[in-house]
């Protein structure tokens, strides 16, 4: 009830402005409602997050303050689990000022391994609806390949290119302390799942990744001068101010373009601060595909007859952006 008569509080008091700050403040509830049911059902303590783990105002993806986060959980945790188990959020933290944040998409996993780090926990283990880290979404690819085990560095790149299973923010913070990741299914609890740590191995199976509504933003300078450094810097520090990450970039002599996710706010702010310096267009409804470990035959897979707006490879990883989704028929 104490948390209801807070939400309509908070609710009341809503005007029109900081979008991302209030969004913080009220989408925050629904965590913190949700883990004292499971607590209740649990018979479990419960541990409000919020005023342990310490962030910055960037809101909708607070920055951690590791060292008053490590005191604050050290200090707070251990008492509580001699005494059984805690259910607290994943998702949240808190400024000093008090205020909520949240800590950006799939927050929850990141969560815990902040929980890891600073507590010094033997292993993470996140649980999902597929069988472990695949190498394709199992909803488009029929003949999905699970990776047993799988080193951090190669898990980062396939989280910073958009994997949905691990948050890309999840694995620093373990792979600094060395801490393994165990992604595990819920629907199958018993089964191997995918180990993640300090491990090698040889070459892996192509990991097809897709970002779905995205945008592509061309810039070209307004007199058709070359794109040069200095241009470049004020369309990076306009990207950065509006928060509009890039997924991938590419320039030309007269032009560079860069692939975003959709956000017709943040477009529209980014329109208002570069429209009078560069010509400006624009493509939405777009989606983004990343190829690890690619080969001729899994280019092929998906690329081929398709539209592709823009595309680059590297030594390893191939990226492409198009029109409409890649449907594969299951088996």
């Amino acid at each position: 009830m104490e948390l209801l008569e807070q939400l309509g509080d908070r609710l009341a008091t809503i005007t029109t402005g900081d979008y991302d700050k209030q969004y913080d403040q009220v989408v925050s509830f629904g965590e913190l409602l949700a883990t004292r049911i499971v607590a209740a059902a649990l018979e479990a303590q419960w541990v409000d997050c919020r005023p342990l783990i310490r962030t910055d105002h960037t809101w909708r993806e607070g920055r951690v303050d590791w060292p008053t986060t490590e005191r604050s959980l050290r200090a707070t945790l251990p008492p509580l689990l001699s005494n059984g188990p805690i259910v607290t959020q994943g998702f949240l933290g808190g400024t000093a000022s008090g205020y909520t944040t949240t800590l950006g998409r799939e927050g929850s996993d990141y969560t815990a391994a902040i929980l890891a780090y600073c507590l010094g926990a033997q292993d993470v283990t996140i649980w999902k609806d597929v069988a472990g880290l695949l190498n394709a979404d199992p909803k488009i690819f029929a003949d999905t390949v699970r990776y047993p085990e799988i080193s951090y560095q190669e898990t980062i790149e396939m989280a910073y290119y958009g994997a949905s299973v691990i948050h890309p923010k999840t694995i620093k913070p373990l792979a600094v302390r060395h801490i393994p990741l165990l992604v595990k299914s819920f629907v199958d609890p018993t089964a191997e799942g995918t180990k993640i740590h300090d491990c090698r191995h040889g070459l892996l199976a192509p990991a097809y990744i897709r970002k779905a509504a995205q945008c592509l933003i061309s810039f070209s300078s307004k007199d058709l001068t070359f794109i040069s450094e200095e241009n470049l810097e004020v369309i990076f520090g306009a990207l950065a101010q509006v928060r509009l990450k890039i997924n991938l970039m590419q320039n030309s002599a007269i032009s560079f373009s860069v692939c975003t996710d959709f956000s017709a706010y943040r477009l529209e702010k980014l329109l208002d601060l570069l429209r009078e310096q560069f010509t400006i267009h624009y493509n939405t409804g777009l989606e983004l595909y990343t190829i690890k470990n690619y080969d001729t035959a899994s280019i092929r897979r998906i690329a081929q007859d398709r539209e592709l707006l823009l595309e680059q490879r590297t030594r390893q990883t191939f990226q492409f952006v198009c029109r409409g989704s890649f449907n594969e028929v299951s088996a």
